[in-house]
């Protein structure tokens, strides 16, 4: 199957290209994409950047002109959730776009897109089964995502307070995209920063853990 793999930062993409596999790059809308093989998926990799904007970009991009039919992606994520520790890994099974708030004009609640039946955008329950099989006791959790790196303590209980565990700048996006185009999205994250981290801890930690989603996102593959 042609996978796309959308990954957000350059620490983040280390892990996949200090794989070991063969990797062929070419230019595409001034993105640089990775071509491989995992099992017996062809992987088309490209690191989008941070925030939103990018990872729409990124994902419409290995959609529409390499044919992905599964866009999967991995990394490290922010902790809402007090009693979350570094390296805790989790698959992600919904995400709210806290940016987003069309409430005030159209009859939805602040955060939610007409077309779910509430504030969370679902990711794809078939490949979350797959995931869990490949890892097992790997958690599920609810992300928010948005345009800003949330250090402030009130923020993280706000986001907390919606129903969310973890947080990220990209997978709304991902998962937003992928459901325009009926294609399947799967994201594993593991922590980096906590909830009482204000950015120092990412800085440590980010290789470590985005290594570590890796290795059970490859699992995945594989299986």
């Amino acid at each position: 199957m042609k996978t796309g793999l959308l990954i957000a930062i350059e620490r983040e993409l280390k892990a996949f290209l200090e794989d070991g596999g063969e990797i062929e790059t070419e230019e595409a809308c001034g993105r640089t994409v990775y071509k491989t093989r995992i099992g017996g998926n062809e992987i088309f990799a490209l690191c989008s950047g941070n925030g939103e904007i990018d990872a729409a970009a990124g994902t419409q991009l290995l959609i529409a002109r390499y044919g992905c039919g599964q866009m999967l992606n991995f990394g490290v994520t922010g902790a809402l959730d007090p009693a979350l520790k570094v390296e805790d890994l989790f698959v992600v099974r919904k995400v709210c776009h806290y940016d987003y708030d069309v409430s005030p004009v159209d009859p939805v609640k602040p955060h939610q897109y007409a077309e779910f039946p509430d504030e969370f955008i679902p990711l794809d329950a078939a490949l979350i089964e797959k995931a869990r099989a490949a890892e097992p006791g790997l958690r599920e959790a609810a992300a928010a995502s948005g345009d800003r790196f949330i250090a402030d303590r009130e923020r993280k209980l706000e986001l907390f307070g919606l129903g969310c565990q973890i947080c990220d700048m990209e997978i709304a996006a991902i998962a937003r995209v992928c459901w325009l185009n009926r294609v399947p999205c799967l994201s594993i994250k593991c922590i980096s920063d906590t909830f009482e981290g204000d950015g120092g801890d990412f800085n440590t930690n980010v290789e470590r853990s985005a290594a570590k989603t890796f290795r059970v996102l490859k699992a995945i593959l594989l299986s």
